[in-house]
């Protein structure tokens, strides 16, 4: 939903891929990101080529999953500021990667003849917005120390992709220098690598309701959440949040019924019913009954104002030992 460009870099390039691997082989080598041809033969129709489409299934599906994940941006920018974005990353990219061959040429006494192709550097340099325009939510911890967050996944991926090829790390170089040029206005590189207004209009009118999705009926937004992960998450507290209250008002209704009783036998049988016949055969001393617990009164208001009893509510956190949620589970659920 509302992210066109992103579901055609997904579809697009994808499908093409898949078919040179699997059905024209013989045609992959038109796709092949050779610098050699590029620099001697001057065959500069090999950088939009090879710089496009990926001759390696685990690049597609990693490149992929990334540009799935960075489609926030273009929901957040619009289509045409992000397809900016990746035209100028592109364009910046493809001149910093015969840089960096120099380079490493000159300093390592290295001869590189041909890189990994694919929309491979636009897609790293994608991670400099990521890193600073995205929040970072924690959402658990692994042996107390390292944290995993809502961006960690992502990472992973771009380390995956970065570990694929041999000399993959010169194109996330390049991505990563371009999309810092583009993102800190460096020269004002992004005003001068854009996409006009009038090549903005001519695709939304052919190509994006070939690429459109229409918004989801069964998701409702709510809150002001800066992502959309942000967002369902707080549409699940919501749902918790309506069904914790539906748990509440049906109580009542119970309570109601039932005169205002609640059937603690399946809660706590030894605390209501210490005669009971599961108990009649032990009767313990005045030195085993431990002294209650003491309650804390904001904890009795706070189930007091869910509608529950002033007795149920300090019974039910006696039990649970003064513990909030789980006197409140204990009343809801019994």
């Amino acid at each position: 939903d509302k992210a066109p460009l992103s579901k055609s870099l997904l579809l697009v390039p994808s499908a093409i891929s898949i078919l040179l691997t699997l059905l024209f082989q013989h045609y992959q080598k038109f796709f092949a990101y050779n610098l050699q041809a590029v620099k001697e033969d001057f065959q500069i129709w090999r950088l939009v080529c090879g710089r496009t489409i990926c001759l390696d299934l685990k690049d597609t599906f990693c490149s992929s999953l990334l540009i799935y994940n960075f489609r926030i941006f273009e929901r957040r920018y619009g289509s045409r500021k992000f397809s900016s974005f990746l035209l100028g990353a592109w364009m910046l990219s493809a001149l910093f990667d015969l840089l960096l061959v120099e380079i490493t040429q000159y300093i390592f006494g290295i001869t590189i003849n041909s890189l990994p192709s694919g929309f491979l550097s636009p897609v790293f340099a994608l991670f400099v917005p990521f890193y600073s325009s995205i929040p970072r939510v924690q959402v658990t911890q692994v042996l107390g120390h390292f944290s995993i967050t809502n961006k960690s996944l992502v990472y992973i991926l771009g380390l995956q992709l970065l570990t694929s090829g041999s000399y993959i790390w010169i194109l996330a170089l390049s991505g990563l220098i371009s999309g810092i040029c583009y993102n800190s206005s460096i020269l004002k590189v992004h005003r001068i690598l854009c996409v006009p207004r009038w090549v903005a209009k001519i695709f939304s009118w052919t190509l994006e309701p070939v690429f459109s999705s229409a918004e989801p009926t069964n998701e409702v937004r709510v809150g002001m959440g800066a992502t959309v992960d942000i967002q369902r998450q707080q549409r699940m507290e919501l749902l918790d949040r309506q069904i914790m209250m539906s748990q509440v008002a049906q109580m009542r209704r119970q309570r109601q019924q039932q005169g205002g009783m609640i059937n603690w036998n399946r809660l706590f049988p030894p605390l209501r019913h210490r005669h009971n016949a599961n108990y009649q055969d032990h009767h313990p001393s005045e030195q085993d009954i431990p002294p209650p617990t003491e309650v804390s009164e904001e904890q009795v208001a706070r189930l007091m104002e869910m509608g529950f009893s002033r007795g149920d509510a300090l019974e039910a956190l006696r039990a649970s030992n003064n513990d909030l949620n789980v006197a409140t589970n204990f009343l809801l659920q019994h």
